[in-house]
């Protein structure tokens, strides 16, 4: 593989040389359009913005915010003048939002008004009570040292913070100088982007990647697809996450495709802005995917234009692939998988792969990345056909995790492979499959199982739209197998109609002790499920 060695600014300026006109990023529901010229115009100016406030090579500048258009403006302005865009979760509160302003070493963090029950203004102003008082630009907090702006995305006025407004104003009158000189300093191999775990196993981590890192994943992901010009992109996801910026952003930018962003997620809006855009492409999770094609009103929409896309993030329940290849019109459908510390991918189908290898593997490794599975005991390498957990090497492999070097060890050895913790197989074809995550193993008495193929068993059952198994703690058997079900509407079956079609069905040992009835999962903000937290809940109903 021939690696690319712009940065995101080289990169971005490239395609508008190419063609200035060709529009960029699409917001269909206000009709925001902006070409490659535009927004590259719009950048500038906010990098020159930033530099004129005190921002230097080097800073961490957080936001926190949905999919709003000026989203990406902060992305591509940081990259330009090398610093480094700390990618905050949506739904954090407080307290987490506190851990990461500390733990990043924040030097400016841009926010909007609110997002669903969370109003991020006041939440700022509670943790940092001196900004209420202070000068724009002024800041000095006890409890986050590193901290000296607060910018607001948006035209409203708030004590002792910027506006986008004011930083694109200030950007248009100042000089070009200091911008051009900054900007030649910065070397593709820095890190470009900070993205903490989403925090499903452990403590949340953030994660080091390089311009190298996501340009390149994001140009084989776009091959994998197919990705011209002519290609526009629906992308739902949201942009904090690896699978918005590098899957998304990454793929259509190296491939001067186009972008038609949602600010939020909504299947409706999903439906809609294929219909007016006429996308190629549709990216989500499984339950994004699910909603849309289980929508009320989802006959009523023209998907025809529909060619590819990948659904990711999550296992990807077969029945469920099977419908957006047929329903959707996604007849190029692609899975990848990855994890942020892959940059993220690691491995994907291609539009040209039959089917059946579409729905039940992840695809073989991309070009430039190394895989193999390996006994997570032992370390040694596993023949295809057998269990183990999946490692990989190459210019995807992170840099690190920030100010955590015992962490980094732990996941990254000395010669550059990188541990996923998930467990796979590979084929003698070098089609992997995932099979569940090595915590999220399960071992009752000695009989190890895998989570993953409970849940494929028990999709075959008629009335059952979505299952998830986990392991739950057991004095007899260390761990027993517990089912979390959602039904399919007007689906009359039992916990113990499951349990007896299972028990005809499967190894005993395999047959979930314990099902329990649920109207939804506990899901992070990018939309993957929380085992944990159904652990968790098994625990605390069978006290009751």
């Amino acid at each position: 593989m021939q690696v690319i060695n712009d940065t995101l600014g080289e990169l971005f300026e490239k395609q508008v040389q190419l063609d200035p006109d060709h529009e960029f990023m699409i917001y269909p529901d206000r009709d925001l359009r902006f070409t490659y010229g535009e927004f590259d115009e719009r950048v500038n100016h906010l990098a020159k913005g930033m530099l004129a406030i005190g921002i230097k090579k080097g800073d961490h500048v957080g936001i926190w915010a949905p999919n709003v258009p000026d989203w990406l403006t902060y992305m591509f302005a940081t990259a330009k003048i090398g610093v480094v865009l700390v990618t905050v979760n949506t739904l954090y509160k407080s307290h987490e939002l506190a851990y990461v302003l500390k733990q990043s070493d924040l030097k400016a963090l841009a926010i909007i008004d609110r997002f669903r029950d969370i109003d991020y203004v006041d939440t700022v102003y509670g943790l940092v009570p001196e900004l209420r008082t202070s000068e724009r630009g002024r800041l000095r907090s006890n409890e986050f040292p590193h901290l000296e702006h607060i910018i607001y995305i948006g035209q409203e006025k708030h004590r002792g913070m910027y506006n986008i407004s004011e930083l694109l104003l200030l950007g248009q009158h100042t000089p070009i100088d200091d911008f051009l000189k900054v900007k030649a300093t910065v070397k593709s191999d820095e890190v470009i982007n900070m993205q903490y775990t989403s925090g499903t196993t452990g403590f949340p981590k953030g994660v080091m990647l390089t311009h190298k890192n996501i340009i390149n994943n994001g140009y084989s992901i776009g091959e994998r697809q197919k990705f011209t010009e002519k290609d526009r992109l629906c992308l739902p996801v949201p942009l904090f996450h690896c699978f918005g910026i590098v899957l998304g952003v990454m793929a259509v930018l190296t491939h001067r495709s186009t972008l038609v962003m949602l600010e939020v997620f909504d299947p409706l809006m999903v439906l809609a802005a294929v219909q007016k855009e006429k996308c190629t492409a549709l990216y989500g999770v499984p339950t994004m995917f699910i909603a849309e094609f289980t929508h009320p009103m989802f006959e009523m929409f023209d998907l025809l234009s529909l060619r590819t896309g990948i659904m990711a993030g999550s296992t990807c329940p077969i029945e469920a692939m099977k419908k957006v290849i047929t329903d959707m019109h996604c007849s190029e459908i692609t899975i990848v998988y990855g994890l942020t510390e892959a940059s993220p991918g690691i491995t994907q189908t291609t539009t040209d792969d039959p089917v059946q290898l579409r729905v039940e593997t992840v695809g073989t490794a991309f070009p430039g990345v190394e895989v193999k599975i390996v006994n997570p005991e032992t370390g040694e390498r596993l023949p295809p056909g057998h269990v183990g957990e999946i490692c990989c090497r190459g210019y995807n492999v992170m840099k690190g995790y920030y100010k955590m070097p015992e962490e980094t060890k732990n996941v990254i050895e000395p010669d550059g492979w990188l541990h996923s913790g998930d467990l796979a197989t590979c084929d003698e074809n070098g089609y992997y499959r995932i099979t569940g995550r090595i915590k999220d193993m399960i071992i009752r008495g000695g009989e190890n199982i895998y989570p993953r193929e409970i849940e494929e068993f028990l999709y075959t059952i008629p009335g059952i739209d979505d299952a998830q198994v986990v392991g739950i703690p057991d004095e007899k058997y260390g761990e027993i197998v517990g089912a979390f079900i959602i039904l399919k509407k007007g689906a009359d079956i039992t916990e113990a109609d499951i349990r007896d079609y299972a028990r005809s069905r499967i190894a005993r040992y395999k047959v979930p002790k314990h099902v329990f009835i649920v109207d939804a999962f506990p899901l992070t903000a990018s939309g993957k499920i929380q085992k944990f937290k159904l652990r968790e809940m098994a625990v605390k109903l069978l006290e009751t």
